[in-house]
């Protein structure tokens, strides 16, 4: 089996080297590297030509003054152009631990008809590790904790099937990774969860969505985006969408704060 890793990327120079470098050392060898950049502006350039050998190097225009959407495209883009099996998503900022390849080609074996395999990550803040934890929910019905973008694996059969059914469209507010949570965990359920700690995420000022502050206006349009979103899902799929009172109360004070 064959991997691609799909890194997308944007002004993250000071980051970029290291999550190459995580991708070169894996102990499994039969994957591509494919960088979808959108015109970085800082020494990015200067990366790429380094490991120009070793990677594939798209370029795209940032296409909306949404980041979730930016890196959407930049996923399409890069979709279009990989020769792999699975794909692995790697934001630019984040990396691979050396066995992460390794390890998800132990687990499709376990399970060949698995779409999706997400892992729990490292968080990485400054010098500090912490372990990403599920939290329980109190609502039934609302979303599962958010899983990472570097920390989904899917086949490409699936994230192929993630574009042509139109989970990547629409809502500005949205990452990629709420999008494939919510359709492989709630809808498909196609899905496993591996606790190995093979991703880092670091938490960074200049993430996606870093500047929505809890309770703000943008906080709460996002949340009701969440809810259109798996209501419009649940609704294609011939599901009923339950969480009518969080979905009610977003609706209003959306609408207050704008």
């Amino acid at each position: 089996m064959k991997f691609s890793i799909l890194i997308t990327s944007y002004n993250k120079g000071q980051y970029l080297e290291e999550c190459i470098k995580s991708c070169l050392e894996q102990t499994n060898r039969n994957f591509e590297i494919i960088i979808c950049d959108n015109y970085s502006d800082d020494d990015s350039d200067q990366i790429f030509e380094k490991y120009k050998r070793d990677i594939r190097l798209i370029k795209k225009k940032r296409d909306s003054s949404f980041p979730p959407i930016n890196q959407i495209e930049s996923i399409k883009e890069g979709f279009s152009n990989i020769t792999g099996d699975f794909v692995c998503l790697l934001d630019a900022d984040d990396y691979f631990l050396p066995k992460k390849l390794e390890i998800l080609q132990n687990e499709i074996s376990k399970k060949k008809s698995c779409d999706v395999i997400f892992d729990l990550p490292l968080i990485k803040k400054f010098h500090h590790m912490t372990k990403f934890k599920l939290k329980e929910k109190k609502q039934k019905n609302i979303w599962p904790t958010i899983i990472n973008t570097s920390s989904i694996s899917l086949s490409k059969s699936y994230l192929k099937k993630c574009i042509e059914r139109n989970i990547l469209q629409n809502f500005n507010f949205l990452e990629i990774d709420f999008r494939i949570n919510v359709y492989s965990r709630c809808i498909d359920k196609n899905f496993k969860i591996i606790d190995q700690d093979v991703t880092v995420y670091r938490q960074v000022e200049n993430s996606i969505m870093s500047n929505i502050k809890k309770y703000s206006a943008k906080w709460w349009h996002k949340r009701l985006e969440a809810h259109k979103f798996m209501e419009e899902e649940y609704n294609k799929n011939n599901l009923l969408y339950l969480n009518k009172l969080d979905y009610s109360v977003s609706k209003v004070l959306s609408k207050i704060f704008n």
